[in-house]
């Protein structure tokens, strides 16, 4: 697998996971701590994909989906929600912001890249 992968996630903890099995699977990974950040780096970079958590520091995720939606640079990029957000509604709402898919935190080392990858598109 490869190419170029933008996480936006602020908890340390989270992001080293994501970017340690995305890497040792052979994608390139950037990296945003907050919403404002993420949308910024996501229009200049032109990511493979987004991974995008819910709880941001500036803007929340929900935002941050509806504002990469609004630029045409990225569609078809493919907007992966990774949250700990798991109660009832939560993923209809995420979906409705604009994202692709939704992952449930705790991820699963050992389905991660497998859950990511059938979000992408094929090379």
């Amino acid at each position: 697998m490869s190419g170029l992968l933008l996480i936006i996630e602020d908890n340390e903890q989270n992001l080293y996971m994501m970017r340690f099995l995305l890497e040792r699977a052979g994608f390139t990974v950037a990296e945003a701590r907050d919403g404002r950040e993420g949308v910024m780096m996501a229009a200049r970079l032109r990511p493979r994909g987004i991974l995008l958590d819910i709880q941001l520091p500036e803007m929340d995720g929900y935002a941050v989906a509806a504002e990469l939606q609004k630029n045409p640079d990225l569609k078809g990029v493919p907007i992966i929600a990774v949250t700990s957000y798991a109660m009832v509604g939560d993923r209809e709402r995420v979906l409705a912001a604009g994202a692709t898919g939704y992952i449930e935190k705790p991820i699963d080392p050992e389905t991660f890249v497998a859950e990511i990858t059938a979000y992408l598109p094929k090379e």
